[in-house]
């Protein structure tokens, strides 16, 4: 099965921290890829700008280097990448100051009529100072569209901060807040799973689902991030965002619509439902971890301290907290979610537990039936698996046994998924925004997530310590188990 992939009209693309790791990484392999599928057409301009002087040329031996490292080599076609490289130009712009403006102008001036989206692969307090500056220099044209990464500040107070710098000159139509979560080819099929099949919704409510898990782990540490993750930590860094949002698309009500306000109208009322998480129960609801030494499957790793040079820090590289949704449709089911850095293995992954039979037929001799289970892998390996109980095959009487019906996408779909990214950049010059999360979406978020963190602060609750190659604080266990349940642990 190939994809139809639709082409663009011309559009500009202006990745400001156009030398960083994220354009190297994963913004000009994105573009790369978009355009060896035809979807980049014409004389479309790629425009990075930094305060390194540096020309076009040196720039496109940049970028060279980068898909050739971020690339498969599978995916590399000499005649496509010159292609693309001759897209790519390069301004220094000091986005504190004045030089590098008027020179950025003058190279977008000639396509004033077209898409011109701004990326700000910045740091966040640059994103209000970029933005006026792009304001005060007339580069925002009613076709224009401005990308912010996460993290959209550090608490309701700052973000509103940002939101409110940045939406002095953007409309809020023009301002794409991303999340390249949402931009996983599985996390989409969710809505599809849900809305699409008659199947599902039926049972999607609390009288069918006992419980629901969400787990983001990563098998690494802070690999050089130490400086800023000391400053959030796992629950802004993980929570705040990526995991609420898949907490949202779980849980929302069916939109009338994919329209994006449809979608995101729905996703706020579920942020809005969150039940308080505060000083009187954030001991039983909540758990902070922070790894020591271990190992991996490279061998012996260091600890968070060690790692970030520090002798001490209250930080948490683990969270595991049960949220519960007050409305009708989740009354009484909890969603479990953790994140963590150093874990025992790098998978995101999304549960939703059926609650078992009221009566089995069955004579003890059948086995065990275990409830039902619909595992959504985000990563690695993007699938979707449905648990069932069959009979063993063979004669001798009526043994069961839990199986799976398993879509592996490798296996299903031919050809190369595309990443996060790729789609995301593309929503954005098609004007899309149904996968950015709306200003009142964010600061949603951090009015839950606020009182967590005044909370931990408050009654001081520091990190439970675990070894770096396990699955966090025996604690992050207990917060499940206590309650009769166990996390999804044995993979796709």
């Amino acid at each position: 099965m190939v994809s139809r992939v639709i082409s663009l009209d011309t559009f500009d693309f202006v990745a400001f921290g156009g030398t960083g790791d994220l354009a190297r990484r994963k913004l000009l392999p994105a573009l790369y890829q978009r355009d060896r599928a035809g979807q980049i057409v014409g004389d479309t301009r790629i425009i990075a700008t930094a305060r390194a002087h540096m020309t076009s040329e040196a720039y496109r031996d940049l970028a060279r280097t980068a898909i050739e490292t971020h690339v498969k080599a599978g995916e590399r076609e000499a005649d496509t990448l010159d292609r693309f490289l001759a897209r790519l130009e390069f301004v220094s712009v000091d986005v504190t100051g004045e030089t590098g403006w008027d020179d950025l102008g003058l190279l977008l001036k000639p396509g004033a009529e077209r898409v011109r989206a701004f990326y700000l692969a910045t740091s966040p307090d640059l994103f209000g100072v970029i933005s006026a500056k792009l304001g005060a220099h007339g580069l925002i044209t009613p076709e224009t569209r401005v990308v912010i990464e996460k993290p959209v500040g550090k608490s309701l107070a700052s973000a509103k901060v940002v939101n409110d710098a940045v939406g002095q000159v953007f409309e809020e139509h023009q301002i794409y807040r991303i999340d390249h979560y949402l931009g996983k080819e599985t996390v989409q099929n969710l809505m599809a799973l849900r809305f699409g099949n008659a199947l599902f919704e039926p049972i999607w409510n609390a009288a069918h689902i006992d419980h629901v898990q969400l787990t983001v782990a990563e098998s690494i540490g802070v690999e050089g991030r130490g400086g800023y993750y000391d400053t959030a930590g796992a629950l802004r860094d993980m929570v705040q965002n990526h995991m609420l949002q898949l907490l949202c698309l779980v849980a929302m009500e069916p939109p009338s619509s994919l329209d994006a306000d449809a979608v995101r109208d729905e996703k706020l009322k579920i942020l809005k439902s969150l039940k308080p998480i505060n000083e009187s129960n954030v001991g039983t609801l909540t758990v902070r971890g922070q790894y020591e030494a271990g190992a991996s499957a490279q061998g012996p790793v260091p600890g968070y301290l060690e790692e970030i040079g520090a002798k001490q820090s209250a930080n948490e590289t683990f969270v595991a907290l049960k949220a519960e949704i007050a409305n009708w449709r989740w009354a009484g089911t909890p969603f479990y979610l953790r994140s963590g850095k150093r874990l025992a293995q790098r998978v995101s992954e999304i549960v939703v537990a059926f609650r078992p039979i009221p009566h089995s037929i069955f004579d003890g001799s059948a086995g065990p039936i275990q409830p039902n289970q619909l595992v959504i892998r985000l990563q690695p390996d993007e699938g979707v698996k449905l648990q069932i109980m069959i009979k063993d095959p063979g004669p001798g009487g009526m043994r069961l046994r839990a199986v799976p019906l398993d879509m592996s996408f490798a296996e299903s779909f031919s050809g190369r998924n595309p990443d996060a990214y790729e789609r995301l950049v593309m929503d954005v010059v098609r004007g899309n925004p149904t996968l950015f999360m709306r200003r009142d979406e964010v600061e949603a978020a951090w009015t839950w997530v606020d009182p967590i963190l005044n909370a931990w602060a408050s009654t001081n609750m520091l990190p439970r310590s675990y070894r770096a190659g396990t699955w966090g604080p025996s604690a992050g266990v207990a917060l499940i188990e206590r309650d009769g349940r166990t996390w999804h642990e044995d993979g796709i």
